[in-house]
Formats: structure tokens, C-alpha cells, sequence
């Protein structure tokens, strides 16, 4: 049985099992149904789990093999979050409770299982209140996730949302200033990140969408000396992390800033 199951965290393996995790209501990323099995029984799971806006994907039989490790799948696996997600409401109590502005990290299609965990990670350690991730075209709350963040998921609200640049809006009119981690922008470390804010990480190839860019406020870029124009988006999000935090702190850099 491979590491996942051992774990019981995030993979539900055959028709039954996937079946009643879909009627509890326990929060799925996707459902993985080998090739030539989309029929009976697997269909119904299929349908039911398009109308609860959940991905269904086709693979190879032998992928799903070597996610159960031996395991008898019956052509359907079903991807389980490993906790359930927060709201917007949670994170802004949360800040409300601390007293403090609130910090939200927004993600805009991060696809690396990897990088949102050390994302969530950063996020808990700079005292951020929550992080915002998109229902699809993105990494959910899967096992790699949880080992990545090193059990920072369990202390950081995480939020899932249909639009992210419909849920920016609902962000500003809650007093959030939006902002964008893009390579043409202000010098990071020269704008004021003291009060209520979101900052917006881009997908790892395309950056920012071009929605989400036009909602943001101010676009923060970190200074590129070397060949490579580009950071890792768990690097860049993890830089300017640090600079909110620093500022929020108010602990003065070396030249008094």
C-alpha cells in the first residue's frame, strides 16, 4: 500500500467508498476514473460529482494501480482535502480577534502541490490569517500539500473560491488594498504594507491572470540581478511575505526604513 493510504489522508479507493464520501459532503479536490469504466455505477458517481462542481478526469487504469498500491480501486479513486476549508468570513474573524489588519495571501492558480504547501507554510510563520485558493486549475488540500506546509495547514484558514477575481472585489469592499506580485511593478520594499491587505500570487508558468492583475491595486516586483527573470512562486510569495510582516512589525531596516 503506497505512503497515501498508509496515511488514510487523501485517497478513497472503489465505487462504494467514493459513493458515500460524495453523499457526506466530505470536501473532494477530483475524481480519477480509468479509461472504458465511465459507465454504470461509476457514471452515476461521475454526474454527481459534476454537479457538486467537482473535476472529473479520465486516466490510465495503471495510474490509479500505483495510487492504491495494490489497493482494489474498481476504476474510480476520489482525491479527498485532508481539512476542511475555511471561509472569507473565518479569515477576517480571525484578524478581528487578534486585533489586527487583516493579511490575506491570495493564490491565482498554483498548480504545484509542493508550492502551496511551502506557500501555507510561509503564510503561518509571517502571521498571515488566511490564504484564498481557486476551486479549479489549482493544487487542493492533498496529502503532498500537508507534508510540504509541515502541519502548517492545520493553523492557517484556507479558503476555496469559484472566482478569484470576483472574490478581489468582495475582498476591497471589505477594506483590503489588493496586491499583485508581477515582474513590471513598484519596487516592493518602497510601498506601504501596513494595513489591510491581500497580497496576489501568480500561477508558477503565467504570472497573474490578466483579470486578477486589473484588480489589483499596486503590483509589487522584486529586483532581478542574475540571467533567470523569473523566482519560484513559493520563493517570490515568501520574500514579500516577510516584507508585510516586517513592516506590520514595524521592525526598521538597516537605513532606517
Amino acid at each position: 500500500m503506497n505512503d497515501n493510504l498508509e496515511k488514510g489522508s487523501d485517497i478513497i479507493a472503489g465505487r462504494n467508498p467514493v459513493t458515500e464520501a460524495l453523499r457526506s459532503g466530505r470536501p473532494i479536490e477530483s475524481i480519477l476514473i480509468a479509461k472504458g469504466e465511465l459507465n454504470g455505477s461509476v457514471k452515476v458517481i461521475a454526474a454527481k460529482a459534476k454537479s457538486m462542481k467537482i473535476p472529473v478526469k479520465e486516466t490510465d487504469r495503471k495510474k490509479l494501480d500505483n495510487m492504491c498500491g495494490g489497493a482494489v480501486h474498481q476504476g474510480v479513486v476520489a482525491i479527498a482535502a485532508i481539512k476542511e476549508y475555511s471561509s472569507i468570513d473565518d479569515i477576517f474573524e480571525l484578524a478581528r480577534s487578534k486585533n489586527e489588519p487583516p493579511f490575506i495571501i491570495v493564490l491565482d492558480e498554483i498548480e504545484d502541490a509542493h508550492n502551496l504547501g511551502a506557500i501555507i507554510r510561509t503564510a503561518e510563520c509571517a502571521g498571515a490569517h488566511g490564504v484564498i485558493i481557486p476551486k479549479r486549475r489549482a493544487a487542493g488540500l492533498s496529502y503532498a500539500v500537508g507534508k510540504t506546509s509541515a502541519g502548517a495547514y492545520e493553523y492557517m484558514h484556507i479558503a476555496r473560491v469559484t472566482n478569484i477575481s470576483t472574490t478581489l472585489d468582495e475582498l476591497k469592499e471589505r477594506g483590503c488594498w489588493i496586491y499583485g506580485a508581477d515582474m513590471s511593478g513598484a519596487v516592493y520594499s518602497e510601498n506601504n504594507l501596513k494595513g489591510a491587505a491581500a497580497l496576489v500570487i501568480g500561477s508558477e508558468g503565467n504570472g497573474l491572470g490578466r483579470l486578477v492583475r486589473e484588480k489589483c491595486d499596486v503590483i509589487l516586483s522584486l529586483p532581478m540581478c542574475g540571467r533567470i527573470n523569473s523566482l519560484n512562486a513559493s520563493v517570490a510569495a515568501g520574500i514579500l511575505m516577510y516584507e508585510f510582516t516586517r513592516q506590520r512589525l514595524a521592525i526598521k531596516a538597516v537605513n532606517g526604513g
